[in-house]
C-alpha cells in the first residue's frame, strides 16, 4: 500500500508537470538570451523546474507524517519559493552611473518561478498562457515602448578620426547636443599613423542613426562603428 502511495505521488503526471514547467522556463530564457541580457537559458530552466519541483514537494512531500493529529499546509513551501525568488532577483538588479540596470530580467527571473509553480500545482494552462503573455511583453510592448516619449537606449559606439586635428571636442559637442549623455569613453589602439579611436558608452532618448549620421558627417571623422546597442531596462 505503501509502495503504491509513493508511485501515486511520483508518477508520470508528476514527471509531466516537470517536463512543463522545464520546457516553458527554458523557451523564457532562450528568449533573454537570444537578446543578450543576464540570466539566460540555463539559469531560467533552473529557476522553472526547481520551483516546479518544490511545489511538488509541498503537495505530496509529507503524506507520510499526516494524521488525525498532524495536519500541514501545503502552501507553506510554495510561499517560501516567492521570497526566495526575491533575493535572487535583488542580486540581478544593478545600479552602474546613476542607471538602473537588470529590473526586467529580475522581473523574468521571479515570472519563470511562477510558471513553474504553476506547472507543479497542475495548473498547466496557467503556465502555458503566461509563457505567452511574456513574448507579448518582450516584443509587442517593447516596440510600442519605441513610439513612446522618455525611452532611454545605450549604446556602444567606436569613432575612428584624424589625430591632431581638436576633433574630440567636436565628436564630444556633437553627442551632447543630441541628447546623449556620455557615461564612459575609452581610446582604442589602431595601426594606421595619424588616426584616433575612441570607445563611447552613450545613453539618450534618440535613435542611434540619428547619431551615427552627426558623427559622420563630422570633417576629420573616417568611422563611425555601433558596437553594441540595447533599450535600458
Amino acid at each position: 500500500m505503501a509502495l503504491a502511495d509513493a508511485l501515486e505521488q511520483q508518477g508520470w503526471p508528476q514527471v509531466g508537470e516537470l517536463v512543463l514547467a522545464f520546457v516553458l522556463s527554458a523557451l523564457i530564457g532562450l528568449e533573454r538570451q537570444l537578446r543578450g541580457r543576464s540570466a539566460g537559458l540555463r539559469t531560467q530552466a533552473i529557476v522553472g523546474t526547481s520551483a516546479a519541483l518544490f511545489m511538488l514537494i509541498s503537495k505530496y512531500g509529507f503524506m507520510n507524517v499526516l494524521s488525525d493529529e498532524v495536519v500541514v499546509d501545503p502552501s507553506r513551501v510554495a510561499a517560501q519559493v516567492v521570497s526566495g525568488i526575491g533575493f535572487l532577483g535583488a542580486g540581478i538588479i544593478l545600479t552602474r552611473r546613476g542607471a538602473v540596470r537588470g529590473l526586467t530580467t529580475a522581473a523574468s527571473v521571479w515570472e519563470t518561478a511562477a510558471i513553474g509553480m504553476a506547472a507543479g500545482a497542475g495548473l498547466w494552462l496557467l503556465a502555458v498562457v503566461v509563457t505567452a503573455l511574456h513574448f507579448v511583453t518582450a516584443y509587442g510592448l517593447r516596440a510600442l515602448s519605441r513610439l513612446l516619449p522618455g525611452q532611454v537606449s545605450e549604446s556602444q559606439i567606436e569613432v575612428t578620426y584624424a589625430d591632431g586635428h581638436g576633433l574630440l571636442r567636436q565628436i564630444i559637442e556633437s553627442i551632447t547636443s543630441g541628447g546623449w549623455t556620455i557615461r564612459q569613453a575609452r581610446p582604442q589602439d589602431v595601426e594606421v599613423d595619424g588616426t584616433a579611436a575612441l570607445i563611447l558608452e552613450v545613453a539618450g532618448g534618440a535613435r542611434t542613426e540619428a547619431l551615427v549620421a552627426a558623427l559622420a558627417e563630422i570633417d576629420g571623422v573616417r568611422e563611425v562603428q555601433v558596437l553594441s546597442e540595447q533599450e535600458s531596462e
